[in-house]
C-alpha cells in the first residue's frame, strides 16, 4: 500500500525506473527491518498505562527504542499506536491527528434527551478545554475544535448514556464531561472511555495484547513470523496522508545521506502543495525517504529544470539503500 497508484500524483519524467535489486516495497519487508522501523496498532485494555503497555512491548520484542503516540489513562480503553525504532521519529505525527472517542457519561439526576442533544450541539466547534487534574500535563487554558458530538445511546432511568466524540488531538474528554454537566444543569462523570480511532487508523486494525504475546511466541519458539509479521505495519503506514514527491534512485540515495532535494530528481508529485509545507519524499518503490519541507509550490515543478525543491527535516531511509551517483569531490 503505497501513494504511488493515486491519481493525483502529476508525472514529470514518464522514463524513470528503479533497480529492483535494491531498495523493497515497504510491505515486503522482513520483520528485522519492520522492528527497526514499524508501527503496531494495540487496542489498549483497562488498567495499565500507555507507558507500561509500550514498556510491555519493548521488552516482548526485545528492542531498545520503542514509544507510544497519544496517550490513554488507565481507565481508557481502545487504539494506541506503538512506533517501533526510527518510526518514534514520527511522533508528533501521530500525534497531531484527529482523535475519535466513545464515551459513557452519567448524570447525577435525571436529564432530557432532547435538552442534552442541544448541548451536545452547541459544544462542537472551538471550545476551551483544560486538561483535568488527573493529567500528567500542565494545567493551562487552552482551546480544542469539536468536529461533532453525539449521543449514541441513551437510559435515561439510570442516568447513563453513551455519546461519540470527534475532535482534534489533545482534547480533553473528562472535561468535555464536566462542561456538559455545567450545561445540563447536572454533575456529569465520564465512567468509561474508548478511542476508537486515531489520525488515519480505526480499532478494527488493531490487536489485543495477547494476540500480539501469541504472534511473538510463535516466531520465537517456531521460527514462524508470518502472524508478528501481519500485526506490524511499515513506518509508511503513518504517512499516507502527506503529499508526496517520488524520486528516482539517485536522489533517494542522496537525501538519505540528508542533501536537499534538487528538480532532477524527481519522477512524480502531488500537485497544488504550497511553499512551506511538509511533503513526504517517496521511492518509486513507495519507500519513506524523508520528511521534507517545500521550497517552491509543487506545481511550479514542470517549469522547473534545475534548482532546489525540498530540505529534509527527518530523514527516515537508511544511507547506502540505494547506491550514489555523485561525486563527493
Amino acid at each position: 500500500m503505497n501513494n504511488l497508484s493515486s491519481p493525483d500524483l502529476v508525472v514529470l519524467d514518464g522514463k524513470a525506473v528503479t533497480d529492483s535489486k535494491r531498495g523493497v516495497d515497504p510491505y515486503s519487508r522482513d520483520i528485522g527491518e519492520l522492528l527497526e522501523s514499524g508501527i503496531i496498532l494495540v487496542n489498549k485494555p483497562r488498567g495499565p498505562t500507555s507507558h507500561q503497555l509500550a514498556a510491555w512491548t519493548r521488552e516482548l520484542l526485545g528492542i531498545k527504542r520503542l514509544g507510544h503516540g497519544g496517550t490513554l489513562d488507565p481507565f481508557a480503553t481502545g487504539l494506541l499506536t506503538l512506533l517501533c525504532g526510527k518510526a518514534t521519529r514520527l511522533t508528533d505525527i501521530v500525534l497531531s491527528g484527529d482523535k475519535t472517542y466513545v464515551g459513557v457519561i452519567r448524570f447525577s439526576k435525571k436529564v432530557d434527551r432532547e435538552h442534552l442533544d442541544r448541548v451536545l450541539s452547541s459544544l462542537v466547534g472551538k471550545s476551551y478545554n483544560v486538561p483535568p487534574r488527573e493529567s500528567a500535563v500542565k494545567v493551562r487554558v487552552r482551546s480544542r475544535q469539536f468536529n461533532s458530538i453525539n449521543c449514541l445511546d441513551a437510559d435515561p432511568e439510570s442516568r447513563v448514556f453513551a455519546i461519540e466524540v470527534s475532535c482534534e488531538a489533545g482534547s480533553y474528554i473528562r472535561t468535555l464531561a464536566r462542561d456538559i454537566g455545567l450545561l445540563v444543569g447536572a454533575q456529569c462523570e465520564l465512567i468509561e472511555l474508548h478511542r476508537t480511532k486515531s489520525g488515519t487508523f480505526d480499532s478494527a486494525m488493531a490487536c489485543t495484547m495477547q494476540q500480539l504475546t501469541d504472534a511473538v511466541h510463535v516466531w520465537r519458539e517456531h521460527g514462524d513470523d508470518r502472524a508478528v509479521r501481519k500485526l506490524i505495519s511499515p513506518i509508511e503506514r503513518v504517512l499516507v496522508s502527506l503529499p508526496v514527491i517520488v524520486v528516482k534512485d539517485g536522489a533517494a540515495a542522496a537525501v538519505s545521506h540528508g542533501a536537499s532535494l534538487a528538480r532532477p530528481g524527481i519522477a512524480m508529485f502531488s500537485g497544488g502543495v504550497k511553499a512551506g509545507s511538509s511533503v513526504l519524499i517517496q521511492s518509486m518503490k513507495g519507500e519513506a525517504v524523508a520528511i521534507a519541507e517545500l521550497k517552491v509550490d509543487s506545481d511550479d515543478l514542470p517549469g522547473m529544470e534545475t534548482g532546489e525543491v525540498a530540505i529534509p527535516k527527518s530523514v527516515l531511509m537508511a544511507p547506502g539503500t540505494y547506491p550514489q551517483t555523485w561525486s563527493r569531490d
